[in-house]
């Protein structure tokens, strides 16, 4: 996932955007249109009225297809036919100029591309019947393919993901609008038991809304934003996930606004994940989550706000291989997980009773403020061990739900507590401090660009004199670790500084 590749991208859709009847030289360009017919030639003149398997099985390295702009497709796309282009000549499928075509799928699935390589799908629209009205299918579902980039997709009204990457490698899904589904928005899925059919993966300004959940699971959570499991190498950037889960079909473990289970090296950055939701009586609906499985990953530079669950959730379920090895950094979180199970703003659980199974995380430079429930909760099973948390600001109700077990499982040190309630509870940790913040700004908190992320200016410390910007640990002197040397805005770090905006 170079920006080399995803210029190239650029490049092909401004070529597709420009002229319908530009063309690459030794390749084909072919029209559809509803005026069409499917025995023409293709041609600008002579349109396709669909992409049928007829038409699919003459395209070639370079080819590219134009939908007309604006024109709306009673159909399904079902490339499965081992269509492939080249590395410089892929295969474009894309609407005609400004104006997206839409592919109206009603009850069936919107494109479907298999065991293919190389290709290039941007500037359409996908519109299913509805998850409650008769679609039982995702919208853009790749299958065993590699080297593939979706770009500038509207997927709407599908029961399942809006877009599914399936034990594919090498893709690219960027300013991809998935809302109104059921399962969830986007999902990467594999191979159970492995984390390498799906790899290189790369998710960037995508927009997650308001899918509330998949009536037909009934045994197991759905109404994510964004999911990626049995995976790895995984980076998931400048996304927004919200308002998504309200409508999981059942109560149990639940949604989650942007979330990974069952993957390596994956790296959740500069997101927003706000105001998402679980069923009534349910578990989760929290902002993001590092779940069963999960190993050598981060969370940085997001915002959480106002979800219904955690924050931040660190599980482990019963079944999963061993959790390990992850980083919570500069990360700001407000009034989450005051509704469902946890009552806190980072939950951390563990059903096997094994310390060895949920261990090593690293928890620093956090800004977290709770008015309505804690900072953090350890559910009833939570053993781990090797959990680190330094230089955060915790301000919340009360700074722990439940019990920590085994006893001193977490090492605290250089956290600012501050209890918003009448509290003798005392906070944990070596060197801690005691002071309100005189945050900037702190009401003007509600964003929802993530490209806007840079100028947040909610949550800094005002004053060159606060003490949190100069009483933290040098995590960099004092244990070796690489601190990422900006903040949650992208500026430099200070050095002993405690807080995610300093």
């Amino acid at each position: 996932m170079t920006h080399l590749k995803f210029s190239i991208l650029l490049i092909f859709i401004c070529i597709a955007l420009s002229s319908c009847n530009n063309k690459q030289v030794g390749s084909s360009v072919y029209h559809v249109s509803i005026s069409g017919n499917d025995v023409n030639d293709g041609s600008c003149g002579k349109p396709w009225k669909t992409l049928n398997p007829e038409n699919i099985s003459m395209l070639r390295a370079g080819d590219t297809v134009f939908f007309a702009a604006g024109e709306t497709f009673e159909m399904s796309l079902l490339i499965d036919s081992l269509v492939s282009g080249t590395h410089w000549q892929p295969i474009v499928i894309a609407s005609c100029k400004k104006n997206p075509a839409t592919i109206h799928s009603g009850n069936g699935l919107g494109l479907k591309l298999q065991n293919s390589a190389h290709v290039k799908i941007g500037h359409l629209n996908f519109t299913g019947s509805g998850r409650k009205d008769g679609n039982t299918h995702p919208g853009v579902h790749l299958v065993n393919c590699r080297d593939v980039t979706v770009s500038n997709l509207d997927i709407q009204g599908y029961q399942k993901s809006g877009l599914h990457i399936h034990a594919s490698s090498n893709i690219v899904a960027g300013h991809v609008n998935a809302h109104n589904n059921g399962f969830s928005g986007i999902l990467v899925s594999g191979v159970h038991g492995r984390k390498d059919a799906s790899r290189n993966i790369h998710i960037h300004d995508c927009f997650a809304l308001n899918n509330p959940g998949d009536p037909t699971a009934l045994r197991n959570h759905s109404g994510n934003g964004i999911l990626v499991g049995n995976c790895t190498n995984v980076l998931i950037e400048y996304c927004a996930a919200t308002e998504n889960g309200w409508d999981m079909p059942r109560t149990g473990n639940g949604p989650v606004g942007i979330w990974a289970y069952e993957a390596d090296s994956v790296v959740i950055q500069h997101c927003i994940s706000y105001r998402n939701k679980t069923q009534k009586g349910a578990a989760d609906g929290g902002g993001f989550d590092f779940d069963g499985g999960v190993s050598n990953s981060m969370i940085q530079y997001c915002l959480s706000y106002e979800n219904e669950g955690p924050a931040f959730g660190l599980f482990q379920y019963a079944s999963a291989s061993p959790w390990y090895n992850n980083t919570v950094r500069y990360c700001v979180s407000v009034n989450d997980g005051c509704v469902s199970n946890g009552k806190a703003s980072l939950f951390i659980w563990n059903a096997t009773d094994d310390v060895e199974k949920l261990k090593d995380c690293y928890v620093y430079n956090n800004t977290i403020y709770n008015e309505h429930c804690a900072a953090i909760s350890y559910e009833q099973q939570n053993h781990h061990s090797g959990f680190h948390f330094y230089n955060n600001i915790f301000i919340a109700k009360k700074f722990f739900e439940g019990v920590e077990t085994p006893p001193g499982a977490g090492i605290y040190e250089a956290n600012n507590w501050y209890s918003l309630a009448s509290t003798n509870e005392s906070p944990k940790g070596a060197n801690n401090q005691n002071i309100l913040p005189r945050f900037k700004n702190s009401e003007n908190f509600k964003l929802t660009d993530p490209r806007q992320l840079s100028i947040f200016d909610a949550y800094h410390l005002t004053g060159d004199a606060s003490p949190l910007r100069t009483s933290g640990i040098d995590l960099k002197e004092r244990f070796g670790w690489s601190t990422g040397e900006k903040n949650f805005n992208g500026r430099q770090i200070l050095k002993n500084g405690i807080g995610a905006c300093q």
